[in-house]
Formats: structure tokens, sequence, C-alpha cells
């Protein structure tokens, strides 16, 4: 028993809901070594949260290497800031996700650049310190074991929730004692438009295991989910209306790209402009379609007629243009981007409809229009507009589980020891967690967030303990 007690993992949360994703893990082996890493290393965007971005809670220069699941701002936007405060080893991710990292990480410099600026304060991190990142990035094949010096190996597992998304398994070993097997499930989804999703190998779910779970929609069940988005788009053409479709760069942009021309091979949607506005959305659709992110074939035709690409030279053409159109625009929670610029000129139009396609966090702007009554007056960079547009939201393009779809996942896993719930607002996250009690009869439930460490042997929990973070 000594020795089991000798060799442990302690596991904690930096975030304690949904954005600003990064977990510690600290490994104690019986030679007295520690190995530290990280899992992500994300922006938070929740106004509540924000000033947490210039801080870390850990000391970058001791951590021995660093995992990235998938390539959304809110899990990679705060690791070139981990470069710059001393962290130099090396950064695993998805061989996809490595192409597409140049693009997030420039663009999150650029946008937190400007509003640092704004602040007349120093931004996070400057263009050396993105170089640098991007230098560090190891490239890994789905479900290729890689070693980690001797101790330590991890795999990356095909993952629904995004182009090169990743459910990651490490595995901990040392002679003579049993292996620590964690699996974190990265912001996760079982299914995805545009590539096939993967079961995860049997000889994984054979594993004693301890499953970091993500809980983003851990209150729904993927049968409360109405399909909403065609009908509202009709509805508001129909009435010679102009549809602001707010979308994530990269995914979310391409899914509605394909719905709209869904919609018309099949005679729902009028010939009329669509316009893509987004620089960022823009360069991932170009990869979509020739940058070798194996996509599947018949997927890559996936962009509507009558599309034109929006940039300065043409954007207040658009904005000015009182005709009936479609216009997407990021950003999905319509804080940063073009749609700073849409949607303060199109909800005071009662013919407009501005389309939510996604999560908006707590402080975001989408999540202020959700809470205004129509009739309000809304603050959108320090202007006062008045709500008059139709503001809509839909779940029915979510790149994350429903409740369900995750009990069925953790189901599958013949021994799990120990489910610790991350990423989820904090009701959220309580109610999955005493589902999971209930449905899936793990050994252990834990919430994973920044009060306390949980530390796991090969038999599963030993105990948690408090962090002194706040």
């Amino acid at each position: 028993m000594g020795e089991r007690n000798r060799f442990y993992v302690d596991i904690t949360a930096m975030h304690n809901e949904v954005t600003g994703s990064c977990i510690l893990a600290i490994t104690k082996l019986p030679n007295e070594q520690t190995i530290r890493f990280v899992v992500d290393c994300g922006l938070f965007q929740e106004r509540e949260y924000e000033e947490l971005n210039s801080e870390l809670l850990f000391k970058p220069e001791n951590i021995d290497f660093c995992i990235i699941t998938h390539n959304h701002v809110d899990h990679v936007g705060r690791v070139p800031f981990l470069v710059k405060e001393g962290f130099n080893k090396e950064i695993y991710t998805t061989v996809e996700t490595s192409k597409l990292l140049p693009l997030s990480l420039g663009d999150s410099y650029r946008v937190l650049k400007d509003t640092y600026k704004r602040k007349n304060e120093r931004c996070l991190y400057d263009e050396e310190d993105v170089e640098k990142t991007l230098s560090l990035v190891k490239p890994c094949e789905y479900e290729k074991i890689i070693h980690i010096g001797k101790h330590i190996k991890i795999t990356f597992f095909n993952n629904g929730h995004l182009i090169g998304a990743a459910s990651v398994l490490a595995q901990i070993s040392y002679p003579g004692s049993g292996s620590i097997n964690m699996l974190f499930t990265g912001d996760y989804n079982n299914k995805n438009m545009f590539f096939d999703v993967k079961k995860i190998p049997k000889w994984v779910v054979k594993l004693p295991l301890t499953v970091i779970q993500e809980s983003t929609y851990g209150d729904m069940d993927s049968t409360c989910i109405t399909k909403t988005f065609k009908k509202n788009v009709k509805e508001c053409i129909e009435k010679e209306g102009t549809v602001i479709v707010l979308v994530f760069s990269l995914g979310r942009a391409q899914e509605i790209l394909y719905e709209i021309k869904t919609m018309q091979d099949e005679g729902e949607l009028e010939d009329i402009p669509i316009y893509f506005d987004g620089k960022l959305a823009i360069r991932y659709t170009n990869l979509y379609i020739n940058g070798g992110l194996n996509i599947k074939e018949e997927m890559k035709d996936f962009l509507p007629k009558n599309l034109e690409f929006v940039d300065k030279s043409t954007r207040m053409t658009v904005l000015n243009d009182t005709s009936k159109k479609i216009i997407l625009t990021t950003s999905g929670m319509g804080s940063y981007g073009p749609a700073q610029l849409y949607i303060p000129e199109y909800i005071t139009r009662p013919n407009a409809l501005i389309q939510f396609t996604g999560y908006t966090a707590e402080g975001t702007l989408g999540s202020r229009l959700k809470n205004a009554d129509m009739g309000d007056m809304v603050e959108i960079s320090g202007i006062l507009v008045e709500k008059k547009a139709r503001v809509e939201y839909t779940t029915e393009y979510s790149a994350h589980a429903k409740a369900d779809e995750m009990i069925e996942f953790l189901k599958q896993f013949e021994d799990l020891k120990l489910v610790l719930v991350n990423h989820g607002e904090t009701d959220t996250k309580k109610k999955f967690a005493k589902r999971i009690l209930k449905e899936v009869n793990p050994k252990r439930v834990g919430l994973l967030e920044r009060e306390y460490f949980f530390r796991i042997n090969s038999w599963g929990l030993i105990k948690s303990l408090p962090t002194k973070f706040k």
C-alpha cells in the first residue's frame, strides 16, 4: 500500500466553468520524480472571469509538456502566454489541429492586441510568443501511441467536436506498479457532418480508467433539441428581411454554409445573396476545401450558390443594403469580429433576424441580447441601440454531445474508477454528476474545478485536497 501511495497523480482545473480551459496534472513517481503537464490553456470569455486571463496558478517553466485537445480559442488562446511566461517544452496535438493553429493563434493575438490597447494595458503576449509556440508543436496521428519519457505515453482518439479534435488518453506507469490511466474527453461529440467519428477502441474500453468528462450541455438531452434554423430563416426572408447568422469561425461556419446550400438544393430558399464575413472563418473554409484536413470527399462541395466573401472594402455596401439577404459573420457569441458592426445596424430593424447558432457565455453580447426584451436598450461597444429585430438561438448545430449521449459514452467503459465532471456551468456540472452516479454508477464522481485537487492512482480516487486557488 505504501508503494501505491507514493505513485499518484493530482488533477485540478484552472477554470471553474466553460471557457479558459486548462487542466493541471502533477505526477509523483515512487523514485520521488515529479512530472507536470497541462491539457489545454484557453482564454476566458465570460466577463466574470476575464481578469483570470493574466494569471497562471503554476510555474510554466516547471511544466514538462502540454496537450491540446482541439483548436478553439477557449482551449488554445493562452498557450502563447504559457510560453511567454517560461514554458518551452513540447506541445502535443493532432496533425489537423497543428495545421489550424497558425491561423487561430495569429487571429487571437490580433484580437487581444486590440482589446488590451483599448484598455491601455499590455497585451498577454506578442507575435514572437506565437511563433515560438508554433515551433514547439508536435503533430500526432490518431491512435498512435506517443511515448513521453520512460513513464508516460499518450494517445489521441477521434472526436466529433471539431476537425482535428481529440479525446486524449494519458497512461502513466512505473515498474512494479499498476498503470494510471486518464482519458481527457476534451470538448466531445459523437458525430460530425464533415468526417466519420470512430469509436473508442476496445483496448481502451477495458482499461481501469479515470475519465475527465466535459459537461457543457449536461442538463439537456438530445431529444430536447428543436430544429428551428431553417424555419426562422425562411420566415425572415419571406418578410423581405435580412438574416444575420452568428457563427464560430471553425466548424459552425462551415456547417451553416452547408445547411444553406442544402436549403437551396431542396428549393427551400429563394435566389438571394449570401454574404460571408470574417477573415479567419474564410481562411478556415479555404482549408476545408484545399488544406488536407481529411474532410469527406462528398462534403468538400459545401458552399452555397450566390455566396460572396466580404472584406473591409465591401462591408459598408453590405451593411447599407436594405434588400433581403443572408449574412454569416463572426464571432459566434457576437462580442468580437464583424458582428460588432452588423448587430448594432440590424438589431434596430424590425424585419431583421439575428440568429445565434451556438453557446453564448455569460457576459457576451449574445447572452445580453438573449436577456433583453423587445424594445430594451442594449449597449454595444459603448453605443445604446434599441432591440427591434427578432433574436433567436438554436442548439441544433452544437458541437457538444448532450447529456444522454455523454452518458452512453461513459457506459461503454468496463472499469470506470472515477469520473471528474469538467467544462460546464456550475449548476449544470452538479446536475450531470448526479445523473452519472445514477445511470453509469462509476466508483466515484467529482466536480473538477479550481478549489480541489483529486489524487488518483491505478486503483482510482485516493482523496480530494483543497487547493490555494480562488
